[in-house]
């Protein structure tokens, strides 16, 4: 790999799947492959280094205007990329696809996440923050997001419960996600913790579990009021509702925002 011309050396950093990674600092042209990361960018006033995000990327709203559309999370075009000359390119363990990152990380410097609990999310807010040219707004807005999860009230017993990411199959967040990590902070117990990730279960297996309350997920499946009553009529006794799968799932600034709507949701 190259590493684009630049009047300044390159900074060597480790990013969080352990890989070491030379990047221009502070880098000048982004490209984002995570939608929460690419918000993250924004909010840590970096929207003007950004110059590629995917069609994912919706916030902010001018995140699709501002930087070209590099095609999904899972299908990077390529060419489109090379046009920009990226010289630092952020993704993602989970959300991107393996061979994609391979070709990218040959050309470019190539920093990923790897995010599956909230001290996970706040040490890539940090990161990212420093080796983007942001350091001291990161670590306010990490140490922001910290404290909000603190504030949240403890000790009480925790609501049984089931988050669905998917209708067709039944799937649900279990085991080892970010989701099951903020539904514990928030209060919830997964009934589905002896799980691993987003396993499919069947209608059987729900009403064998026997949730208190049962989370349908605004994405990545657009569950909607109309999904209520079937779900209803596996589990009589529980409390159905729609939930901000962005405030369960987006491990980057959006998470200012979660804490408070967890306290809401418990009321």
């Amino acid at each position: 790999m190259e590493l684009p011309d630049f009047p300044f050396p390159p900074l060597t950093v480790t990013d969080q799947m352990g890989r070491r990674v030379a990047v221009p600092f502070p880098p000048h042209r982004i490209v984002s492959l995570v939608p929460s990361q690419t918000e993250l960018l924004f909010d840590l006033g970096l929207g003007d280094k950004v110059v590629g995000v995917t069609k994912f990327c919706i916030h902010p709203t001018e995140a699709r205007t501002k930087a070209a559309l590099i095609g999904g999370t899972k299908n990077f075009d390529f060419d489109k990329i090379a046009a920009l000359k990226p010289d630092l390119i952020i993704g993602n363990k989970e959300e991107n696809y393996q061979t994609g990152i391979e070709l990218l990380a040959a050309k470019y410097p190539v920093w990923l996440s790897d995010i599956s609990t909230l001290p996970e999310a706040l040490d890539m807010i940090r990161r990212v923050g420093f080796i983007a040219g942001a350091k001291e707004q990161a670590q306010k807005l990490a140490a922001e997001i910290e404290a909000s999860f603190v504030a949240l009230p403890t000790g009480g017993p925790a609501v049984p419960a089931a988050y669905f990411i998917w209708k067709k199959p039944y799937m649900v967040a279990a085991a080892g996600t970010f989701i099951d990590d903020l539904l514990r902070r928030a209060g919830f117990a997964n009934v589905f913790a002896n799980l691993g990730r987003y396993p499919e279960i069947t209608a059987e297996q729900l009403a064998a579990a026997a949730p208190q309350r049962i989370l349908l997920s605004s994405e990545p499946y657009p569950f909607g009021e109309k999904h209520i009553a079937e779900f209803q009529a596996i589990c009589p006794a529980a409390r159905i509702e729609i939930v901000d799968g962005e405030l369960f799932s987006w491990y980057g600034s959006r998470l200012r925002k979660s804490a408070a709507y967890f306290s809401q949701l418990l009321r």
